[in-house]
């Protein structure tokens, strides 16, 4: 890609693929193509007795479920002999043109290969992330 064009999606604030990645004991294993997150929290409605109404609703823990796609193991965790299916307790790292957001104590709960004759392997990997922070890039 041409740096000025990367340098301009950066500037909107586009993430390209060298700027998403999983790290596993503070080393980069693999890049990631794309991602999609989607954040939950469960709540719940306080009552009391006598009221027709809930007097309040309590707000439960986040949880954050990401699909990844296109996963490319690192020549180093190759070399290593990475094993996705053994992985724990992993990061995911997704560096915006202003900051850099860290999913933590990760675990993967599905991946998904497909393989045809004459093409790149396609893999899914969706994970749970036990936390989210940002940091300033």
């Amino acid at each position: 890609m041409d740096t000025s064009i990367s340098a301009g999606l950066r500037t909107a604030g586009f993430p390209t693929s060298s700027d998403i990645w999983l790290e596993l004991d503070g080393r980069k294993v693999a890049v990631v193509q794309g991602y999609t997150c989607k954040a939950g929290r469960s709540s719940y409605a306080v009552e009391a007795f006598g009221e027709e109404e809930p007097v309040a609703t309590v707000q439960g823990p986040q949880s954050y479920t990401i699909q990844l796609t296109r996963l490319y193991a690192t020549d180093q965790a190759i070399a290593d002999g990475i094993d996705f299916y053994a992985m724990r307790d992993f990061s995911l790292v997704i560096c915006k043109p202003d900051r850099k957001v860290i999913y933590s104590g990760c675990q993967w709960s599905e991946i998904q290969e497909e393989g045809r004759l004459g093409q790149m392997v396609m893999e899914k990997l969706t994970l749970v992330a036990q936390g989210r922070m940002e940091v300033a890039a």
